[in-house]
């Protein structure tokens, strides 16, 4: 049976992504867990969060963590969700700047207001169209421009545009989600996102890239 890692470093929302996954991957044990041990045993890892890029760093080094993402993000069917996405790249201009993990070139920028689009508020929250900006196995059964769950202020610039397999229009175009090999990771809420994401995340428990 495999094992796919939920990993909880105080942050996110372990138990709705923990209970979307159980959902759609009934033949695999889902964990949700904070040992470095059991993240490096698992064959599949999920690396969920929100809140704030320093905070979120914080907690990784207080739970012992970094070593062992950095482990998984390197050997193992990865999938980031929201922060868990952001802090992936080199830094966050949050708080006058926070370095974050540095396994991705680039950096998370806070939307910009435009007077011209009053009805776009930040934080962007709700329902929104996501492009697929490339063919990937997670995209399966998933129809091109489908609609996700976002919150979020920040936003991630991928140095390597080849990465950037979904994009979103929210005041301008952002990199909404990230592929290559054994990453897949993204900026919405797949476990809040109704069918798609479960869609998604099933994607994801038959992945084997």
């Amino acid at each position: 049976m495999a094992t796919i890692a939920v990993v909880d470093y105080g942050m996110g929302n372990l138990r709705s992504v923990a209970k979307a996954v159980e959902h759609v991957a009934p033949r695999a044990r889902t964990i949700v867990t904070s040992s470095a041990t059991d993240i490096a045993s698992a064959d599949k890892i999920v690396f969920p969060g929100q809140g704030a890029a320093r905070d979120c760093m914080a907690h990784l080094r207080d739970y012992k963590l970094v070593e062992a993402v950095g482990t998984a993000f390197n050997n193992k069917p990865f999938f980031g969700i929201c922060m868990g996405l952001q802090v992936l790249f080199e830094s966050s201009d949050e708080n006058n700047g926070v370095e974050c993990l540095s396994y991705v070139r680039g950096k998370s920028t806070k939307f910009t207001r435009d007077t011209n689009q009053p009805a776009c508020k930040i934080p962007h929250m709700g329902w929104n169209e996501v492009a697929q900006q490339k063919d990937h196995a997670l995209w399966n059964k998933i129809t091109d421009l489908s609609r996700f769950y976002f919150v979020h202020s920040y936003y991630v610039q991928a140095d390597d545009q080849s990465i950037v397999s979904g994009s979103t229009e929210y005041l301008g175009k952002f990199c909404s989600a990230i592929a290559y090999d054994n990453i897949f990771a993204t900026q919405f809420h797949p476990e809040k996102s109704a069918a798609n994401g479960l869609q998604l995340l099933e994607n994801f428990s038959q992945w084997q890239p």
